[in-house]
């Protein structure tokens, strides 16, 4: 879907747990043959946070992004958590940013995206619509994640795949002439697969006070073969909706930013005629980052070089809801 809207990056954070987590430390939490994990998902490592907080993490990513973009903290208009586990019920995470950033007394808005991993896409897009209308000059979008809270041992599948991460961009609206742009955004959501990926307790439903709660209930469970299924069967006609002929080729694409969802998520997406080289990933030592993956994928690349000013990045992935959102922007 066709959008246009004038949306410029200037500044790009990441920030990684101290702790590393090789594959081998998952086999032995999970009763798995050595060499599973990287056969099966292709991680060789994560990052875990020992003291770290979700909110702490994105502030850190946060001051990198700023430092890039030459803006001090409290020249933000607008800060968007878009993270897919919060770091409490209450209040949101936005604001626990805004007092690690330092500005707790600054009235700066602050607030959540949660589309789980594509949180952070769904902030782009949000971010964007509001820079068009003039409303906000100087956007953060922070998301972070802290995945290894909740995996569940007994679904080695889910549990060795996941890890801990916080990426942050600053965005601006782009001046007239200057070639950064959001051509394209489209979403989609198929609540029939709600419950493949979820985190059944912790809301109103299963709360912890209830009787008879079920501890197993507050991890995170993911049926990845019905997930894969659910994407072959929508995803070639949702591509074809964001821009048309990307599910034969990568048109005039010259990067690809997809969420790290799995290794067969990532190898799925050359089916559609798209290039190895130009796929980027991150998932072989930092895993799947629920919503930090993307923009962590895109820091790195950004930083390795492999993203240039003025390159064609397709953003895309999936998210629990069952959710497909994807995003065409020139850097």
């Amino acid at each position: 879907m066709q959008v246009n809207l004038p949306l410029k990056i200037i500044g790009l954070g990441r920030y990684l747990p101290k702790r590393i987590v090789p594959s081998s430390e998952l086999e032995a939490m999970c009763g798995l043959p050595v060499g599973w994990v990287e056969r099966r998902n292709g991680v060789r490592e994560r990052r875990w946070v020992t003291d770290e907080t979700s909110s702490f993490m994105s502030a850190e990513a946060a001051r990198e992004a700023l430092d890039e973009a030459k803006l001090k903290p409290d020249q933000l208009d607008l800060i968007i958590n878009a993270s897919g586990t919060g770091e409490q019920a209450i209040p949101d995470t936005g604001s626990l940013i805004q007092r690690q950033l330092g500005l707790g007394n600054s009235g700066i808005p602050a607030m959540t995206i949660h589309t789980t991993c594509l949180s952070f896409v769904a902030g782009m897009d949000v971010a964007a619509n509001f820079l068009q209308n003039g409303r906000y000059k100087n956007i953060l979008i922070a998301s972070a994640d802290v995945a290894s809270c909740g995996i569940n041992p007994k679904e080695p599948e889910s549990a060795s795949l996941v890890g801990d991460a916080a990426a942050a961009v600053v965005v601006t609206k782009s001046n007239a002439g200057d070639p950064s742009i959001l051509h394209h955004a489209h979403f989609k959501t198929y609540g029939e697969g709600a419950y493949l990926t979820a985190i059944m307790g912790g809301g109103s439903r299963l709360h912890p006070r209830f009787k008879n709660h079920n501890p197993e209930d507050d991890l995170f469970h993911m049926d990845g073969p019905a997930v894969l299924r659910m994407v072959r069967e929508i995803a070639g006609d949702f591509l074809e909706e964001l821009y048309p002929g990307l599910s034969k080729s990568l048109v005039d694409i010259d990067v690809v930013v997809p969420h790290q969802a799995s290794k067969v998520g990532l190898m799925m997406l050359e089916r559609f005629g798209w290039p190895h080289s130009k796929i980027m990933s991150t998932l072989e030592t930092l895993g799947n980052c629920v919503s930090a993956s993307i923009p962590s994928t895109l820091y790195q690349a950004v930083r390795d070089g492999n993203i240039q000013r003025g390159q064609k990045v397709l953003i895309a992935g999936t998210g629990a809801g069952l959710s497909i959102g994807g995003l065409v922007l020139t850097f």
